[in-house]
């Protein structure tokens, strides 16, 4: 039997495979066109981002097959890529926006501000879910380059807070991103943005403790996250000012928010058995919700197939596996639609309440009383095995 000789990295069957994720740069001249015509044309950027990504998730239908995981890096280059550029395209659109608006590019103050609401679906939908991506791998140059797409959201403690806390206590209440059953998005949102920056300070403090070190060694990231972020708003104040950071720092909130209601939906109501003593089973599949849309998994990196992720954190995005409903609870729509729905708690509750209902009879049905769990607090170890 002849050997089959590996395929090139770079070879033009990987480049058509890998496009499909590259959709992402369909925002930049749609920014473009936000920034040059003002007007309505600044809401361009969030109706692509939530409303067409959807209406195309129902067109392109799931894409439920699974790639080979044990394919090699070498493999992977034009996935990759795109996440390698990401951070000076973002960085490009943005601060050229930035310079274009305070130098007389938009008059209104509400196009600017739209317009900076709207370059979030880039750095948030986009951006913060590439620095997701590169602050899992091993190497340093995308660990930077992730820190740097943080940094331009003001949130490089996300950096610490995802790796040492979500990682490790998902589905748990030490856990500040799992969001509890019946916990509407907005207290969510309030909650996380005044616990994650402390758990992440406290799991570095940790860190350095064991290696013998005080929590204001040099070593500490959060020196590097504080230059970072300094230096951004030191380039936005650069650019425009007073005026310049502001509307900086409205298009960092926009993707904060939109990072957080991605939070929000991964884990809603999803909790991992109590097993006494403070100690918790293992992290499954079944404690992500996934989703198989084929093209929102194209515009977020197989974000979706988040069940996986967290059973292989370092596993790189076009390996990641999806799992069907028997291992792992499964979302009606795409992210961008469900984030969409979880802004109004009411409805959000109407559609996913039952589903969190129905997974804990699947799974869990000797669990009879959820009420601590539903509350966040150590349940007693009930039905442990």
């Amino acid at each position: 039997m002849t050997a089959t000789l590996p395929r090139p990295a770079r070879d033009p069957g990987r480049l058509r495979a890998a496009l499909p994720f590259w959709v992402s740069l369909l925002l930049i001249p749609i920014a473009l066109v936000s920034a040059l015509a003002g007007g309505w044309a600044v809401l361009l950027l969030p109706l692509f981002g939530w409303g067409m990504v959807s209406i195309l998730d129902i067109a392109g239908g799931l894409d439920e097959t699974n790639p080979d995981p044990a394919q090699p890096d070498r493999d992977l280059f034009w996935y990759r890529l795109i996440t390698l550029i990401w951070f000076p395209i973002q960085a490009a659109v943005v601060f050229g926006c930035l310079w274009w608006v305070t130098h007389g590019g938009l008059d209104g103050l509400a196009e600017k501000l739209g317009l900076f609401f709207g370059l979030g679906v880039i750095s948030g939908a986009v951006g913060i879910v590439y620095a997701h991506e590169l602050l899992h791998q091993k190497n340093r140059v995308e660990r930077t380059l992730g820190d740097l797409l943080l940094a331009m959201v003001l949130y490089s403690h996300f950096r610490s807070e995802h790796l040492l806390v979500h990682h490790r206590y998902v589905g748990t209440p030490r856990d500040p991103v799992s969001a509890r059953y019946n916990e509407g998005f907005h207290r969510f949102f309030l909650r996380v943005l005044l616990t994650c920056p402390v758990s992440a300070w406290r799991a570095e403090a940790r860190m350095l403790a064991r290696r013998g070190l005080p929590v204001w060694h040099r070593s500490n990231p959060f020196w590097r996250y504080l230059a970072l972020q300094g230096a951004m708003l030191g380039l936005a104040y650069g650019i425009g000012g007073w005026a310049g950071v502001g509307l900086f720092a409205v298009q960092a909130g926009s993707a904060v928010w939109q990072l957080e209601l991605t939070n929000y939906i991964e884990h809603y109501g999803l909790t991992r058995r109590h097993l006494g003593d403070g100690r918790y089973e293992h992290v499954l599949p079944r404690h992500s919700w996934n989703a198989s849309h084929k093209v929102s998994n194209w515009f977020l990196i197989n974000l979706q197939r988040h069940s996986d992720h967290h059973y292989k954190p370092d596993r790189r995005f076009p390996l990641l596996q999806t799992y069907g409903p028997d291992e792992a609870p499964q979302l009606p729509l795409g992210y961008p639609a469900m984030t969409a729905l979880a802004m109004v708690p009411p409805l959000w509750r109407r559609v996913m309440n039952p589903r969190v209902r129905a997974w804990r009879r699947r799974f869990y049905p000797d669990i009879k009383d959820w009420s601590d769990y539903n509350r966040g607090r150590l349940p007693a170890p009930r039905g442990a095995s």
